[in-house]
This record gives structure tokens, C-alpha cells and sequence, in this order.
């Protein structure tokens, strides 16, 4: 298993999540806050995104920076953005292993864990580097 998936988190609903689930497939890591007028703006088409390569890619949503609980969830149930994984990690675990420190940043890996992106993206840029 790639060292970069060996974790284990929380989900914004309560459930218990291993990112070992990952390995084989390419992975888009979705940094979000509640709060964030970006990760608004995106929500839809990230959600789009994570539909259209069901089976094919995993795309994880990994809340924080201070977003709480409740935001988290409402965020979530807001962007309807239930149907896929959505970690809560007010704490910041996921972040730290992934070296990540701002929200409305992805990082892409292929399904051996190698780094394909690590950065910020507008929807179009999501979109190609997903169809890449």
C-alpha cells in the first residue's frame, strides 16, 4: 500500500474511514473549509466530477481549518456532496500527511500513490487533469 494512503480518519458522518480503501486507483484529495467562498463555488462541480468517474477514480473531500461539525455537515447536506467519502479533519491529519495548509487545494495521485498534482484548480483544470 502506498505510504500516502496509510491512514485512518473520520468521516463528516460519523464513519470510520481507511484511506488503504484507495490503493489501486487514481485518488483527487478535495481540501474544503465550510467556510471558504471557493469551495463553495466548486462544490457542484467536484461532486459532478466525483460522479462521472464513479468505479474509476476516487475523489475524497477532506474538511477543515477550523470549519466545526455542524458547518461540516451542513456543507456536505447543503452541496449534497454525500456520495463520496467526506473526511473530517478539524485536527488536521490528513492535512499534515498530506502536506497541505490551505483549503481549495487538491492533490492527485495515481493508483500507486504517486503524486500526479498538488495545488489549487479551477473546475476546468479538475476536469482535464481527471480526463488525463
Amino acid at each position: 500500500m502506498p505510504e500516502i494512503l496509510a491512514f485512518k480518519a473520520k468521516t463528516v458522518d460519523g464513519r470510520e474511514f481507511d484511506g488503504a480503501t484507495l490503493a489501486g486507483k487514481p485518488t483527487v484529495f478535495w481540501f474544503w473549509a465550510a467556510w471558504c467562498s471557493k469551495c463553495k463555488g466548486d462544490a457542484a462541480a467536484v461532486r459532478d466530477v466525483a460522479a462521472a468517474t464513479t468505479g474509476k477514480v476516487n475523489v475524497v473531500g477532506v474538511a477543515g481549518l477550523g470549519s466545526g461539525d455542524a458547518a461540516m455537515k451542513n456543507f456536505v447536506s447543503t452541496y449534497k456532496l454525500d456520495s463520496f467519502p467526506q473526511l473530517a479533519d478539524d485536527k488536521g491529519d490528513v492535512w499534515k500527511r498530506l502536506k497541505v495548509t490551505t483549503q481549495h487545494y487538491y492533490v492527485i495521485v495515481d493508483g500507486t500513490g504517486r503524486e500526479l498534482h498538488r495545488g489549487p484548480l479551477s473546475v476546468s483544470q479538475l476536469r482535464e487533469k481527471i480526463g488525463a
